[in-house]
């Protein structure tokens, strides 16, 4: 049941771990002339599956190519291990929307489309470990809100994106050991905050700037001594097999700070009205400018073309009696 993996199991958890334990044990025989819950066969059990009462489904080791068909709300949890479940396609467990627990391990899993767990909103624990995934879509685990448990242990995942877990806030425990991780993308750890136990080991670290979100938890979230020693450098030479929680930020000051995703919707948001604004501006002022200027030019145009006013000729002395200059001829 790998119980192990959960440091401090919720009462709920560790209660359905209780419920399950007859799920590994090869599932407990009703006593005779009992008929099990939707037993195989029955209208409410998936096909060539075993149930027993508590909504409990066994498919384990069947060497099913899919998921089953005929999952109803009465289940409350599904094993389908140790299959051959290659792929998930868009809504892979429609109708199960009661799903509590889902266990999808050694099931040579490539595919996993990013509607393939639509549906299963009341779904607390996750287990895709031993698989073959490679790359998870964006918003993959994003249905799944009320997640606590999730294992991507043993996969092939040379990179995780926020986008693909988004905002899980009940997720307390997150396996991501035994993958190709070489660093977490930032803000991946963002959307977690109730998480407590990361599994981490068995990732090929690279001990560089991208490195510096996960050294940064590690340092608020300390791990046991013997945990924390299995998380190593591999690259770059000068920094192998040092742990990574030798880091101080002291480490990481040559390293530029990535802006956060709200900056950038600020920059993408206010940069091209600021730009466009600018532009409005200077044609505006350019417009300006320039019927001033043809104003201008046509004023000194109009002046240069109009001829200039002659003074007027000088008369003869006035005649009239009462002007100045007759009373002067008259003296």
């Amino acid at each position: 049941m790998q119980s192990s993996f959960l440091s401090r199991p919720s009462p709920l958890l560790s209660l359905l771990l209780l419920l399950l334990l007859p799920l590994r044990s090869g599932w407990a025989q009703a006593p005779t002339g009992t008929t099990l819950w939707g037993s195989p066969g029955g209208p409410d059990c998936p096909e060539a599956c075993a149930c027993i009462p508590g909504g409990q489904a066994n498919c384990s080791a069947l060497a099913l190519p899919a998921v089953p068909a005929g999952l109803s709300r009465r289940v409350r949890a599904l094993l389908l291990d140790h299959n051959r479940v290659c792929a998930l396609p868009p809504g892979a467990f429609a109708g199960a929307g009661a799903l509590l627990f889902l266990d999808l391990r050694e099931n040579g899993l490539r595919s996993v489309h990013g509607r393939a767990f639509w549906g299963l909103g009341a779904l607390q624990w996750l287990d895709l470990s031993a698989n073959q995934l490679e790359a998870l879509a964006p918003g993959t685990f994003v249905p799944l809100r009320a997640l606590r448990s999730l294992s991507l242990a043993s996969n092939r995942l040379a990179q995780l994106e926020p986008a693909t877990l988004g905002a899980l806030p009940l997720l307390r425990a997150l396996s991501l050991q035994d993958n190709a991780l070489s660093a977490l993308a930032p803000g991946l750890l963002d959307g977690l905050p109730a998480l407590d136990a990361l599994r981490l080991r068995g990732n090929p670290w690279t001990c560089g700037c991208a490195l510096r979100p996960l050294c940064t938890w590690l340092r608020r979230h300390p791990r046991p001594e013997s945990e924390a020693k299995t998380l190593l450098c591999v690259s770059p030479r000068r920094q192998t097999l040092s742990p990574l929680t030798a880091f101080s930020d002291a480490a990481f000051r040559h390293c530029v700070q990535p802006l956060a995703a709200r900056d950038l919707a600020v920059i993408y948001a206010v940069g091209p009205v600021s730009f466009l604004a600018s532009l409005a501006t200077c044609l505006a002022l350019g417009s300006v400018l320039t019927a001033c200027r043809a104003r201008r030019r046509r004023h000194r145009t109009l002046m240069r073309r109009s001829p200039r006013k002659a003074p007027e000729p000088e008369g003869p002395p006035s005649t009239d009696p009462g002007s100045p200059a007759a009373a002067v001829a008259r003296v």
